[in-house]
Order: C-alpha cells, then sequence, then structure tokens
C-alpha cells in the first residue's frame, strides 16, 4: 500500500486540514488519490446554534456547525467519487471517542473491516491518505487503538499540531509514541501558521524539529471551500 497516514497531538488541531492539503495536493500531481478515515463522530445534525451539546446524547459535545463533515472534505480534496461508506465506514453522531460513540449506537469498530475497508479504498489508487481519529492512543475499539491501525497499515506518519503554547510537549509524545512502535514520523504540520508567527511559534517550530529530528512544516489558514488556491504541502 502507498499512502499516508495523518495523525494529531489531539483534537481540533487541523488533523483533517492537513490530510485534505495533502491530497489535494498529489491529485494535483495528477495521482489518483483515495481518502480513508476509520471513524468520524460529531455528525448529530441536532446540534443547537453554538455546536456545544448533543441533542441527542445530553453531556457530549456536538460538532461545531458550519463545519463540513471531515469525510466530505477529504472527498472534495482529493476529487475523489468514493461513497461516504468507502471513506468512513463508521459514522457517528457524538463527538465522542470512537469506542464510546459506536458504543452508544450499539456497535463495534471491528479490526479486520477497517483494514479490509482501508485495502478496497486504495485498490484502485496511487495513493492513499488516511486521516486517524484525535490522537495515536485513541481506542477504536477498547483494545485496538489508532496507532494500532497506523501499524497495520504500514503507512508512515504525518503529525497535525498546533503551533502555539503546550505544542512541544504534546508533539515530541506523539513522536515518541510513534516511533515505539516502528512507525516513521515524516514530517510535523504546524497549522494554522500566522503570516507573522510570534517568537514563542518559531521558537516551538525550531525546538520540535531539533528534539524530534524530524521536518517540520507549517499550513496556513485556508479557505475549505476553494481546494484549487490551497497551498501545496509536499511529504516526501
Amino acid at each position: 500500500m502507498n499512502g499516508i497516514f495523518v495523525t494529531g497531538t489531539g483534537t481540533e488541531v487541523g488533523k483533517t486540514v492537513v490530510a485534505a492539503v495533502i491530497a489535494r495536493t498529489l491529485a494535483a500531481e495528477n495521482q489518483q488519490v483515495a481518502v480513508f478515515k476509520p471513524a468520524v463522530t460529531g455528525l448529530d445534525p441536532e446540534q443547537p446554534a453554538d455546536g456545544t451539546k448533543s441533542a441527542v446524547y445530553p453531556g457530549i459535545s456536538s460538532r461545531r456547525p458550519m463545519v463540513s463533515p471531515d469525510h466530505e472534505l477529504l472527498r472534495l480534496a482529493a476529487g475523489s467519487r468514493q461513497s461516504n461508506d468507502g471513506i468512513a465506514p463508521n459514522r457517528y453522531g457524538p463527538a465522542a471517542s470512537p469506542h464510546l460513540a459506536a458504543a452508544l449506537a450499539g456497535e463495534e469498530i471491528h479490526p479486520e473491516r477497517l483494514r479490509m475497508a482501508a485495502r478496497a479504498a486504495a485498490t484502485n489508487a496511487d495513493v492513499l491518505v488516511c486521516e486517524g481519529v484525535g490522537g495515536l492512543l485513541v481506542p477504536l475499539r477498547g483494545d485496538y487503538l489508532v496507532r494500532d491501525f497506523a501499524v497495520d497499515l504500514g503507512l508512515p506518519l504525518v503529525i497535525a499540531a498546533s503551533p502555539g503554547l503546550g505544542t512541544i510537549n504534546h508533539t515530541l509524545l506523539t513522536i515518541e509514541a510513534a516511533r515505539s512502535t516502528d512507525l516513521a514520523v515524516v514530517s510535523v504540520v504546524l497549522t494554522p501558521w500566522s503570516s507573522e508567527p510570534s517568537p514563542i511559534e518559531q521558537s516551538n517550530r525550531e525546538t520540535i524539529e531539533a528534539l524530534g529530528g524530524v521536518r517540520v512544516q507549517t499550513l496556513p489558514q485556508i479557505d475549505l471551500d476553494d481546494p484549487p488556491n490551497w497551498p501545496r504541502l509536499t511529504i516526501s
């Protein structure tokens, strides 16, 4: 399988945006790109205007309003004709960890089915861009983590991280968690990167690169509805 696995240091760190920009970059190079995500959560349509609570599962946050579901953005970026099931076979309403969202739906995420679905997605493509869920140690099932899925696919990692205070620790921990299972980390992407980064942001970038022994790239805030004008993000 030829491709890349995009993970993050946590939630809301730009993981889907980074995966989408990578997919768009590859598609612009005339490659046939398939996209995949093992689970998407936070799809509850009955959310209030501020998007803070799930109407179906009280106390559980729902997706922020006016944000396209992850699988739709990935499909748009890749120029793919994959179905929703082909991109994200497990989709749930509440914005919870996949193992909990599945349990609330009376389901369980099955690792072998995920592996088969990912292989099926990659079958007719030149490259697969797979996005994880949350961070590497998030459980897809009680005993099966996102990291386990990445190991099963055998794809190199790109880590999405925020550029601000706290990111050094979060990013280096993620790098360590990846390398402890022999996953190759090819790049860290800090986003959204300001056109005038602060001294802290500049230092964070330099420190992660030095201590992590990894290439650190940056990605500015983009208009998600305008893929043709997205910057390129080349992973080598």
